[in-house]
C-alpha cells in the first residue's frame, strides 16, 4: 500500500475507530511485554540468564507516558521501564531478551552491548566513531544505573538543558541537540526509592530552577520486601510533598495522581503533564498509585514471602492488564474471543523473540567452543597428561549452554600440560588466546574513556609563552581571564555552583563574569553537591559543555556516588554510545582544618575511573587543563590549589592557546641523587626542602605528574629513577592513599623496581584529617622539614659516611 493510500485511509477513520485500534494495539503491547517478563524470569531460574528484573505491573502507565514522549525528549529512569521503551520503538522484544542474556553484540543489544543487567535501558546518542547523532530528531533514554534514586541528579540536568536552549540565543544553531528548548526530561522512580537523599535534593532543585521535568513515581507500596509504612511519612509521597504544589502566586510543581490500572485516566494525566511541562517549563510530579508487581521484586526473591494472601489477591484483581481487558470489553471495543486471539498472538511473538535472541547470542559462542574443542583434541593427542585435558573436553561437550569463559578457561588450563610441547601447538593455542583476549577486551573492557578523535589524549600540549611585557598577577586573574575568553567564544559553556555567580566564586576566579556574560551563563546554585554534578551530567549529555563547581574538594564527597556510579561509567556502560563531558571544578589541598584542607585523593581516584583527575600546581596549568578538556569529549575533575589564588604568576602571552597535556609529567627541578614525585600545593613544600637539601650536597629531582588519571603515560618518571636510583613519593593524603597509587604506578606498572638501589618510600599525611590552624597543618601534613629528614635518612642509608645521621 502506498503512503498516499495509507494517509487517505487514516483520514477516513473516525475518532472512534482510531481510538479502538490504538487501544487494542496498546493492549497487545502490554500483553507481549508482560509475557516477556514471565518468560524472562523462567530463563533466569533455568540458568540461561544470570539475573532478572522486570517491569511487570507497570505496563499501562508506561504506554500512556509513551504517547506524549516526543523526539528530542530524554528519559532518566530505572530498571522497570521496559514497556515504555518498547512503546517508543527504542526496544524490541528480541533486544529485551538479548539484554537478559548479556549479548555483547551491539547490533543485538544496543543499550549496553551486554555490559549492564537487563532492565537498564539506553538509546544511542553517538555513532560508532563517537560523533553526536541528531538527538533532537530521536527519542532518547540516558543510560540507566542501578543505585536507587541515582538517576535523579542527572534528570535535573537533562531538563535544565532545555532551559538553556530556550534562553541562550547563542545556541540557536545547535539544532541537532534541541528544538528551541521544547524538550521534556522524563524521570521514573519507585515509591521506596523516594526515601533516598538524591530524590529530595533533585526535586527541590527542579522546583527552584523551574525546568521541564516530569517525574513518574511507580507506587506499589513496597521497596523489595519493606512496606511503605517503613519508607515514607504518611505512606504517601505526594501527600508529604504537596507543599511543592504551585499556586497562582508562587512557582512550584504541578502534582498529579492517577491509578496504574485506569487506562483512560492515565492517558489524560500524561497529556496534561506534557502540556504543562513542555509549554510552560513547569516541573510535574505524577504519583502513579495502586501499582502491582506480579512477580515480586526480582528473580532473587518471591513476594509470597512478604505479602499476605489478602494483598496477593488484591494484586491479582487490580492487575493493570486485567483491568484494561475489562475496560475494553465494557466499552465494546472487542469481545472476549477477540482478546483471547490477540493475547495468543502477543505471547507467541514474545516466545519467538526469545528464541531468536538466544539463537543469535549462543551461535558465536558455540563457534568458539568448537574451535576450542578442536585445539583440545590436538592437545589430547600431543600431551603426556592427556587425561586431564580429555576431562575438560568432555565437560565442554556435555554443556548444552556453554559460556565463553568455559572455553577460554579450558584452553588456558591445557597449556599447563603442554609446557614442554615443541610441535608448535602450544604457540598456536597462545596465539588464538591472544586474539580472544583482544576481542574480549573490546567486549568487556573498552570505552572506559573516549576512543574517538576528540579524546583528550589526542590534544597536543601547548606551553605558556612569556615576554618582557608579561605581567605578574594574582593567579586567580589567569583563571578569570581564561574563563572570560571561553564564555565569549563558546556559547555552549556555562559555569555554575555555590557562590559562582554573583560574587564570582569564593576565590574570585569568576569575578565580574556574571555581569559580563549573563545570569544564565555564570550562576549560583543551592548547597546541593549531588545535583550540581547531576546538572552537569545531564546538560553534557545534551550537547552542552557545563563546568560544574564544587566549592571545596571535601564537599565532593556529597557527590562522589553520582560521580562514581553515573558520570564515571556513562561511556563504559553504553560501550561508547553516550558521553557526558562535564568538567567538575573544585579547589583543595592545604589550607585549614578538617573540612577545608581536602586531599582525599586516594578515595577519589579509586572511585572515579572513567573521569580524568587533574591536579595542577598553579593556575596557569589549571587554565591549560580547562582548555584541553573543552577541546575533548571526556569528563574531568580539575582540583585547583586552594592556597594558590593570591600567589603571583606571570600572565602567559598565549593564554588562549595553552593546553596542559594529560599524563605528561613535568620535571620542575633537575637532580641526580633522588627522585621526588608530588603534586598540587605540596610541591611548594617539596621545592623548599629541595633547596635546603642542596645546601648539604643532595640534589633531588622533583617531578610533578600534573594528572593522576591518567598517570605518566610515557613512563618518564622511570627514566628519572633510573638516573637517581632512589624514589620518594610525597603526598598530603592519608597513608596508603594517593601515594600508594603513585608508587604502584611507578614501581609496578613502570617496573622502576629494576633500577632502584634502595627501598622506594612514601611520605604522607597522618591517618587523621588535619587539625585547624597553621600548627595543625604543620603537624598533620608533610612539612619541608619532614621532606628534608626523609630524604636525608634515605641518603644516610645509602652512604652513612657521606651523610652522617642527624
Amino acid at each position: 500500500m502506498s503512503e498516499t493510500s495509507v494517509q487517505s485511509e487514516q483520514k477516513q477513520s473516525s475518532p472512534e475507530e482510531t481510538f479502538k485500534a490504538q487501544t487494542l494495539a496498546d493492549y497487545r503491547l502490554a500483553v507481549e511485554s508482560r509475557e516477556a517478563s514471565l518468560i524472562g524470569r523462567r530463563e533466569v531460574l533455568t540458568g540461561k540468564a544470570k539475573f532478572g528484573i522486570f517491569g511487570d505491573g507497570k505496563e499501562l502507565p508506561q504506554i500512556a507516558w509513551a504517547k506524549v514522549f516526543k523526539d528530542g525528549d530524554f528519559r532518566s529512569g530505572y530498571y522497570r521501564d521496559q514497556t515504555f521503551m518498547m512503546a517508543i520503538g527504542a526496544l524490541s522484544t528480541q533486544e529485551f531478551f538479548a539484554s537478559l542474556y548479556a549479548d555483547t553484540n551491539h547490533d543485538h543489544e544496543p543499550a549496553s552491548a551486554g555490559r549492564q543487567m537487563n532492565g537498564h535501558f539506553a538509546t544511542q546518542s553517538l555513532d560508532a566513531a563517537g560523533n553526536w547523532k541528531s538527538i533532537a530528531a530521536q527519542k532518547n533514554s540516558s543510560a540507566d544505573i542501578s543505585p536507587t534514586a541515582g538517576q535523579m541528579p542527572r534528570l535535573v540536568g537533562l531538563a535544565e538543558a532545555s532551559k538553556h536552549y530556550r534562553q541562550n540565543k547563542g545556541l540557536k544553531d545547535f539544532k541537532q541537540f534541541s528544538h528551541n528548548g521544547d524538550e521534556i526530561a522524563w524521570g521514573t522512580i519507585g515509591n521506596a526509592s523516594t526515601s533516598e537523599g538524591p530524590f529530595f535534593e533533585a526535586i527541590n532543585a527542579a522546583g527552584v530552577l523551574q525546568i521541564p521535568m516530569v517525574i513518574s513515581i511507580w507506587d506499589d507500596d513496597y521497596g523489595i520486601s519493606v512496606h511503605s509504612k517503613y519508607q515514607t511519612t504518611k505512606e504517601n509521597i505526594s501527600e508529604i510533598l504537596k507543599g511543592f504544589q504551585r499556586d497562582g502566586e508562587e512557582s512550584g510543581y504541578e502534582i498529579l495522581r492517577v491509578k496504574a490500572h485506569d487506562y483512560p485516566s492515565l492517558i489524560e494525566t500524561y497529556e496534561k503533564a506534557e502540556k504543562i511541562a513542555r509549554k510552560k517549563h513547569i516541573p510535574v510530579m505524577i504519583h502513579v498509585t495502586e501499582v502491582t508487581q506480579p512477580q515480586g521484586h526480582s528473580t532473587s526473591g518471591s513476594h509470597e514471602r512478604y505479602k499476605n494472601e489478602q494483598r496477593l489477591a488484591w494484586e491479582r484483581d487490580f492487575d493493570c492488564i486485567k483491568k484494561m481487558r475489562e475496560f475494553i470489553v465494557a466499552a465494546g471495543l472487542a469481545d472476549e474471543e477477540q482478546l483471547d486471539a490477540l493475547e495468543k498472538e502477543a505471547k507467541k511473538a514474545a516466545r519467538e523473540a526469545k528464541a531468536a535472541a538466544w539463537k543469535e547470542y549462543i551461535a558465536p559462542i558455540k563457534e568458539e567452543i568448537a574451535t576450542v574443542r578442536s585445539l583440545l583434541a590436538e592437545a589430547i593427542a600431543a600431551a603426556p597428561e592427556a587425561e586431564a585435558i580429555k576431562a575438560m573436553d568432555q565437560e565442554l561437550a556435555a554443556s548444552a549452554e556453554p559460556l565463553r569463559r568455559d572455553g577460554i578457561a579450558a584452553l588456558r588450563k591445557s597449556l599447563r600440560y603442554l609446557r614442554e610441547d615443541q610441535s608448535g601447538l602450544k604457540e598456536r593455542i597462545k596465539a588464538w588466546l591472544e586474539e580472544q583476549n583482544q576481542a574480549n577486551h573490546d567486549r568487556y573492557s573498552s570505552h572506559l574513556y573516549s576512543e574517538s578523535a576528540l579524546s583528550p589524549m589526542k590534544v597536543e600540549g601547548v606551553a605558556p609563552q612569556y615576554s618582557d611585557e608579561s605581567p605578574n598577577v594574582d593567579a586567580r586573574i589567569i583563571l578569570r581571564d581564561n574563563f572570560d575568553r571561553i564564555l565569549g567564544e563558546r556559547p555552549e559553556v556555562m559555569i555554575f555552583g555555590e557562590d559562582s555567580g554573583k560574587i564570582g566564586d569564593v576565590n574570585q576566579g569568576l569575578e565580574g563574569l556574571q555581569d559580563k556574560h549573563g545570569i544564565n551563563r555564570v550562576y549560583d546554585t543551592g548547597i546541593r553537591e549531588a545535583t550540581i554534578l547531576g546538572q552537569g551530567i545531564g546538560m553534557a549529555m545534551r550537547g552542552l559543555r557545563p563546568i560544574a563547581e564544587i566549592q571545596y574538594l571535601d564537599y565532593l564527597l556529597y557527590a562522589l556516588q553520582v560521580m562514581s556510579d553515573d558520570l564515571a561509567t556513562v561511556h563504559y556502560r553504553s560501550k561508547g554510545r553516550q558521553k557526558a563531558p562535564v568538567i567538575v571544578r573544585t579547589r583543595g589541598h592545604r589550607l585549614e582544618g578538617i573540612w577545608h584542607s581536602g586531599s582525599p585523593m586516594g578515595a577519589i581516584i579509586n572511585a572515579v575511573r572513567g573521569v580524568h583527575v587533574l591536579v595542577p600546581r598553579n593556575m596557569t596549568q589549571a587554565a591549560g587543563f580547562y582548555n584541553t578538556m573543552l577541546d575533548s569529549d571526556d569528563p574531568a575533575l580539575i582540583v585547583e590549589c586552594l592556597n594558590g589564588y593570591r600567589l603571583k604568576e606571570q600572565m602567559p602571552d598565549n593564554l588562549a592557546e595553552i593546553r596542559t597535556p594529560l599524563g605528561i609529567p613535568e620535571t620542575i627541578r633537575e637532580g641526580k641523587d633522588l627522585t621526588i614525585v608530588s603534586y598540587g600545593s605540596t610541591l611548594r613544600i617539596v621545592m623548599e626542602a629541595a633547596a635546603q637539601l642542596a645546601e648539604f650536597g643532595i640534589e633531588v629531582e622533583v617531578i610533578d605528574p600534573q594528572s593522576l588519571l591518567p598517570f605518566d603515560i610515557h613512563h618518564s618518571i622511570r627514566e628519572s629513577v633510573a638516573k637517581t636510583n632512589r624514589l620518594l613519593v610525597v603526598d598530603e593524603d592519608v597513608p596508603g592513599g594517593a601515594s600508594a597509587f603513585i608508587l604502584q604506578q611507578i614501581v609496578d606498572v613502570q617496573e622502576a623496581y629494576r633500577v632502584l638501589d634502595s627501598k622506594p618510600q612514601c611520605l604522607s599525611a597522618k591517618a587523621h584529617r588535619p587539625a585547624y590552624g597553621s600548627d595543625g597543618d604543620y603537624f598533620s601534613k608533610p612539612s619541608a622539614e619532614d621532606v628534608f629528614d626523609k630524604v636525608y635518612s634515605m641518603m644516610h642509608e645509602f652512604n652513612p659516611a657521606q651523610y652522617p645521621a642527624i
